[in-house]
């Protein structure tokens, strides 16, 4: 019986849905194809946002951002997805995204999957080109399998924590 080894990688970009700029998710919009009224209507959802703080009833000016996607939206996840929908072109795992929360998975069970999937942590290059960096300290590696080897894995040279369990979309998911 050949016993297989899995090794999942949680990604995580750093204030994600604040850094998406508008004129770039815009060139993504018209990428996948949208135009015309809608995509007229979501460049101009996003044209001019503002805001502004308030603190013990003193009011600061206003801002205009040119950069953030607004959150509690259902909106906002799609938009951040057709932001990031092609971080996963040159990557050979499997890969599951759900607004801001990406993970990089496949079975480990020779060096090759290993080279393999750490060679798809090395998103870097996408991630400084679209200027969405990843938050290394909350990216995590769970190994599952009786025989996994709990190979370390990094990101930009930092070797990424080991966790027997890690809250996803709500469940509690663990490596046993």
């Amino acid at each position: 019986m050949l016993q297989t080894t899995d090794s999942r990688s949680s990604v995580d970009f750093a204030k994600a849905f604040d850094k998406v700029l508008h004129h770039r998710l815009a060139s993504k919009l018209l990428s996948h194809g949208i135009r015309g009224k809608v995509y007229d209507w979501i460049v101009e959802w996003l044209k001019g946002r503002r805001q502004r703080v308030c603190l013990r009833g003193i009011l600061s000016d206003w801002l205009i951002f040119l950069s953030g996607i607004p959150q509690g939206l259902v909106l906002g996840p799609i938009l951040f997805l057709t932001f990031i929908n092609d971080l996963d072109f040159s990557i050979k795992s499997h890969i599951l995204k759900f607004a801001d929360d990406t993970k990089i998975f496949r079975n480990v069970t020779n060096t090759y999957d290993y080279n393999e999937l750490q060679e798809d942590l090395s998103l870097m290059k996408w991630s400084e080109e679209w200027q969405m960096l990843f938050d290394v300290d909350k990216c995590k590696v769970m190994h599952l399998g009786r025989s996994n080897e709990n190979l370390s894995y990094y990101i930009n040279g930092s070797k990424l924590d080991r966790v027997s369990e890690e809250k996803d979309l709500g469940t509690l998911i663990s490596n046993t």
